[in-house]
């Protein structure tokens, strides 16, 4: 997969690519990572790439071409992908987002910064605006650094185990079901029986519930849109139950 990034920093969201994941998937050749900084398309002196907004108000407005010129080179690069805007106006980012986007074979990702770009920019050079939420940042470049990551774990081979994606909190709509490690006592607190039980079968029913039942606790709202099976209402009743 191939993506590259236009912001006016470089340089910050190519730390992405030394540690964790993504560089994992640098190094094994799942993702190829490049950036693109739109003051090299300006065509003043200053290589200034933002002007004051018309109609007043405070703060910068990125221009246009500059910006339409790097996406252009960037499309040439890339070869087919959609323009991702990181906007705090946009959907928000979440796993199936993450699972979409990583079957793309490629994406270019545009860094807005100030007050945000002109919106002709928007209307005709970007397909998708996203979020990381209702906040905001000084700039694209954390939620792009942050899309990256969630994305180059879920291309082909860059997990350690291939189940592991599979089993990620929000993959099927729930959280994570808790884990435990060695030693099996600390602080005389110990390990559930059913993890040292052997029975493989018994232990995927415990965490699926363990799991609908984090989920009530800590998210409950996610299971507002789940449509969930006898088996797991079920478990998630019984879970319910013992919370009172």
């Amino acid at each position: 997969m191939k993506i590259e990034v236009i912001t006016l920093f470089p340089e910050l969201v190519e730390q992405v690519t030394r540690h964790g994941m993504p560089r994992i998937a640098v190094e094994g050749g799942q993702l190829s990572l490049s950036t693109r900084n739109p003051r090299d398309y300006s065509t003043n002196k200053w290589r200034r790439v933002d002007d004051r907004p018309y109609g007043g108000g405070p703060g910068m407005v990125m221009e246009a071409e500059p910006l339409a010129a790097a996406i252009a080179e960037a499309k040439a690069t890339v070869g087919p992908a959609k323009v991702v805007y990181l906007s705090p106006q946009g959907s928000r980012f979440d796993q199936q987002w993450a699972q979409r986007l990583s079957a793309e074979p490629g994406l270019v990702l545009l860094c807005g910064r100030y007050e945000g770009l002109d919106e002709r920019l928007v209307q005709q050079e970007v397909d998708l605006e996203l979020s990381l939420g209702d906040f905001v940042l000084s700039g694209g470049e954390l939620a792009a650094m942050a899309m990256l990551d969630a994305i180059a774990r879920l291309l082909p081979g860059v997990l350690g185990h291939e189940q592991s994606a599979v089993s990620d909190s929000f993959t099927d709509g729930v959280l994570d079901h808790p884990h435990w490690t060695r030693p099996e006592m600390w602080r005389d607190a110990g390990v559930p029986e059913v993890l040292m039980s052997g029975d493989h079968a018994k232990i995927a029913r415990w965490r699926r519930q363990q799991a609908l039942g984090q989920t009530w606790l800590k998210r409950p709202e996610l299971l507002d849109g789940l449509e969930l099976d006898d088996d797991s209402r079920a478990l998630l009743r019984e879970f319910i139950a013992r919370q009172r």
